[in-house]
């Protein structure tokens, strides 16, 4: 059984996992790049204490105390984090990649670790990890998947191992992520464009129409819309990792690059327009909308 677990990102995934493990029983230490921050750095311990996880003092020490060590942190930061990561591990630790990169990234990581005699699980979180917290679908791929998978589920985590070689697990959550990021983009663009026109209830009674199961007349509209607004920088350095996989295998990443974009975009918009997602809850996309573009169009 899993008694000691590092968290190498403290942010809304790792905190949840990390609350909730330690309510197992399980000792959580955690570190975040945030905590060099000044301006974050006491909030970041007020989240901790919180959640009765143990804040380190440095990256080495959090990469030194757990017995698995748990990436959680952004998809340009992935790779560094875990080549740095396995000059400071010992071969009875176990790494645990759960970031959104590319298949082709995490084999490079994969190759560190293997080369330091660290043991390396690719792992996808399938799901936004807030809703169902420990129950969030995970997939595993790896030489220990089936022992990892083994010891999670006993945890009460929805873990699943798909594949003993590194990258099949990360691929299944890139290609699943052009469709779902790309439904965020493309309903943000859609909405916006409607709602200068005045003509978004049309628009979502037509959707509704052609799909009457998916919610497009009740909450769908304002959960894609938020998602790209509250995480939109974030899934824009996702949908980069998302695109590499695509042209890694000479597929060309279209869509994925005008998701980028869009993601991005929205974020970008926000602040030019000096909004913050903490200000906008509860999320209404019309109010985000009309803020950032103004009144309707007549």
């Amino acid at each position: 059984m899993l008694t000691t677990l590092s968290l190498i990102g403290f942010g809304e995934a790792g905190a949840i996992f990390g609350e909730d493990l330690v309510a197992l029983g399980v000792t959580v230490y955690a570190y975040d790049r945030l905590q060099e921050n000044p301006s974050t750095r006491a909030a970041l311990y007020d989240k901790a204490r919180r959640c009765g996880v143990q804040l380190c003092d440095s990256f080495a020490q959090a990469v030194a105390l757990g017995d698995w060590v748990i990436s959680a942190v952004t998809a340009d930061a992935a790779l560094e984090v875990a080549q740095a990561a396995a000059a400071l591990m010992k071969p009875s630790q176990l790494f645990i990649d759960i970031n959104s990169v590319a298949p082709s990234t995490k084999r490079t990581a994969f190759a560190t670790m293997h080369s330091y005699g660290i043991g390396y699980i690719d792992a996808a979180v399938m799901a936004p990890v807030p809703p169902q917290r420990l129950k969030t679908p995970i997939l595993l791929g790896g030489e220990a998947a089936a022992l990892v998978a083994e010891q999670l589920a006993e945890l009460g985590m929805n873990v699943r191992r798909v594949a003993d070689e590194v990258g099949v697990a990360s691929a299944i959550k890139m290609c699943r992520s052009i469709m779902i990021k790309g439904l965020e983009a493309l309903t943000t663009e859609c909405l916006s464009t409607a709602r200068q026109y005045q003509a978004e209830r049309e628009v979502l009674a037509s959707l509704h129409q052609s799909f009457p199961h998916m919610g497009w007349e009740e909450a769908l509209p304002h959960y894609l819309i938020s998602r790209v607004a509250e995480h939109g920088r974030r899934r824009s350095e996702e949908m980069k990792e998302v695109a590499k996989t695509s042209s890694d295998m000479g597929v060309v990443p279209n869509m994925s690059l005008a998701i980028v974009n869009a993601q991005r975009g929205l974020v970008d918009a926000m602040n030019d327009a000096d909004l913050d997602y903490a200000t906008l809850e509860p999320f209404d996309w019309l109010r985000l909308i009309d803020t950032l573009y103004g009144r309707p169009f007549n």
